[in-house]
């Protein structure tokens, strides 16, 4: 288990994740397709219950359409 200032960012994180998936008006499964991950995958990754590889965090970012930044950044 992570420390909780690890989990916490790890759900802030997952928040800017859902935000800007939900901006851009695409679904769960249209971004797991895009990032060439499975659904299940994306889907612990955006409810913080997976911490994602940052190859993953990149094609993740790529499908929304957003700088990877946007998430990661402080």
């Amino acid at each position: 288990m992570p420390p909780e200032r690890v989990r916490a960012r790890r759900l802030q994180i997952a928040d800017q994740l859902r935000a800007a998936r939900l901006h851009a008006n695409l679904t769960q499964e249209t971004v797991a397709i895009r990032a060439g991950i499975s659904l299940d995958t994306y889907n612990r990754i955006e409810q913080g219950h997976s911490s994602p590889m940052l190859d993953t965090l990149i094609k993740v970012a790529h499908a929304i359409g957003c700088p990877l930044q946007t998430f990661v950044r402080g």
